[in-house]
């Protein structure tokens, strides 16, 4: 058993999810931003990689904006060399954080860190680690890195992607899913369409793995 796992990331009409900077860019309009911040609040995790950290320091919590009775989801950081910065917003009070490294365990206030993996993070073993916390939904919110090794390693259950109407370009700007991507067509993450819903100027799509490469797994 594992928990169940969402990939939310929001990109521009050519696939883009930041600048060819990599400087943090809003894709997501006020209708998008309520539906993530509920979406937040239905899952006991939220998991980004050390880049979005790095990159854009969230804060990885839920606005009492936009939902009458917040709960803070406990915050996952793939950080395979412990880089997270002490003053980072992950680090603070306002929600517990768990940092999963190759390195080392130890717990200090209201963060732990833990060991998965010896060279880079395992998914599989953080996905267990979580389970056994207690954690049953988990959303994963970025960046390409981890969006593309979650989805290579068949370990989505659902994908919803948010289309902003603007077109970024840049041949080095970065994309959903990053990594060195699929070598052959028979390598390529097959999705089954579930639903399309316009908010406001842009387009959310909902996706779920194709049955047949879920039952392959």
């Amino acid at each position: 058993m594992r928990p169940t796992v969402i990939v939310n990331c929001a990109m521009s009409v050519d696939g883009k999810i930041a600048l060819p900077s990599r400087k943090q860019t809003r894709l997501s309009n006020e209708e998008d931003l309520a539906r993530v911040h509920r979406l937040r609040n239905q899952c006991d995790a939220i998991v980004v990689g050390i880049g979005t950290v790095l990159a854009d320091d969230p804060k990885l919590t839920v606005k009492g904006k936009y939902v009458e009775e917040a709960r803070q989801p406990l915050r996952v950081v793939l950080d395979s060399r412990f880089r997270t910065p002490p003053h980072a917003l992950v680090m603070n009070d306002a929600a517990p954080t768990l940092i999963a490294t190759t390195c080392y365990s130890q717990k200090r206030g209201n963060v732990e860190v833990i060991r998965c993996g010896t060279k880079r993070v395992d998914l599989r073993q953080l996905l267990r680690e979580l389970d056994i916390r207690g954690v049953r939904k988990v959303l994963v919110e970025g960046g390409e890195a981890v969006i593309g090794e979650f989805l290579r390693s068949h370990l989505v259950d659902v994908l919803y992607v948010f289309v902003a109407p603007c077109v970024i370009g840049g041949r080095t700007a970065p994309t959903m899913a990053g990594g060195t991507g699929a070598a052959t067509l028979d390598d390529v993450v097959r999705l089954h369409l579930e639903g399309v819903q316009r908010l406001g100027d842009g387009v959310l799509m909902e996706y779920r793995p194709s049955v047949t490469q879920h039952l392959d797994d």
